[in-house]
């Protein structure tokens, strides 16, 4: 269906809105099952602790029953680490699908801080489509790279073609977006993707520069043109890039910070954390922000 559409990006027709009416009710009162459920997800991120991960294929030496009040699942004995991370990205997603009403999320944050493997994994689990919008923005100009239309085009130019393909994917429902690290600058773009739920990946710039430094920066057109070692041309470039984009990434509806998840894990490094890991905790705080969302809209009178 992602192909399909993203031949179709540059023509009007592009995509039909599908329209989803009402809202579903009882979030409150699922936030009350929320909370009766600890036990499930305390005993599940258990099984996330940083002795586990130096094996990461070692088997379970013993089965655990994770249930709740209206389902349980077994971790059987053998079952890999992975599988286990896995089984609580699909409680996670199960638990907010309801209550997203078939909205978007649109995940942003600097370059290299995994908006497009970990919104492949939030997709997959909820049964949405994914885009990455850098790639839709690239087959809309026949093939034409990012960074190839940074040179030929200038930045001005993508970011117009970025803020048209933003405008065209807030009239779709059930889609998980990638969108680039620039996209935050222009607040129609915000206007955009606040018709869904904007998610910001937190990336510690350190982080950030021992990734991109490993896989060089050829495909990242504003770290390209520098000089010297690659760790210290991406640290002082991304610096310099958070001094003019970091206020605009607060405009999110949810935060989710690795040095936070870290935190609460006992990792050293954020490095250590999985993209699950990380899709987990972004589907936590989109309940987070839901639940809020849905406070905020009843009267007190009705509390």
């Amino acid at each position: 269906m992602e192909a399909t559409i993203a031949q179709r990006f540059q023509y009007p027709s592009w995509v039909e809105s599908r329209k989803f009416e009402g809202r579903p009710h009882g979030l409150l009162r699922y936030s009350q099952r929320v909370k009766e459920d600890k036990g499930f997800r305390g005993l599940a991120l258990a099984h996330l602790q940083p002795e586990r991960r130096n094996d990461r294929r070692r088997a379970v030496s013993s089965a655990v029953s994770c249930s709740d009040n209206n389902s349980s699942a077994l971790l059987e004995a053998g079952s890999v680490y992975p599988f286990e991370e896995d089984l609580i990205l699909k409680r996670k997603a199960e638990e907010v699908k309801p209550f997203l009403n078939g909205r978007s999320m649109y995940l942003v944050g600097m370059m290299g801080s995994g908006k497009t493997t970990v919104g492949k994994l939030m997709s997959k689990v909820l049964g949405y489509s994914f885009f990455d919008c850098d790639s839709l923005i690239e087959q809309a100009m026949n093939g034409t790279s990012v960074a190839e239309i940074f040179v030929h085009h200038g930045e001005n130019f993508f970011r117009g073609k970025e803020t048209d393909a933003l405008k065209k994917l807030s009239s779709m429902y059930q889609v998980v977006v990638s969108t680039g690290g620039g996209a935050v600058i222009r607040p129609i773009n915000w206007k955009y993707m606040h018709k869904g739920i904007s998610i910001w990946l937190d990336v510690p710039l350190e982080a950030l520069a021992h990734r991109i430094a490993a896989v060089g920066t050829g495909s990242r057109p504003l770290l390209h043109d520098e000089s010297g070692d690659a760790y210290s041309v991406a640290f002082k470039r991304l610096s310099t890039i958070w001094d003019e984009r970091g206020e605009a990434y607060t405009n999110a509806n949810a935060r989710v910070s690795l040095e936070n998840i870290a935190a609460k894990r006992g990792y050293k490094d954020v490095s250590d954390l999985t993209p699950t890991e990380i899709a987990i905790e972004a589907f936590e705080q989109v309940l987070s922000f839901l639940e809020k969302e849905e406070t905020m809209e009843i009267p007190d009178g009705d509390l």
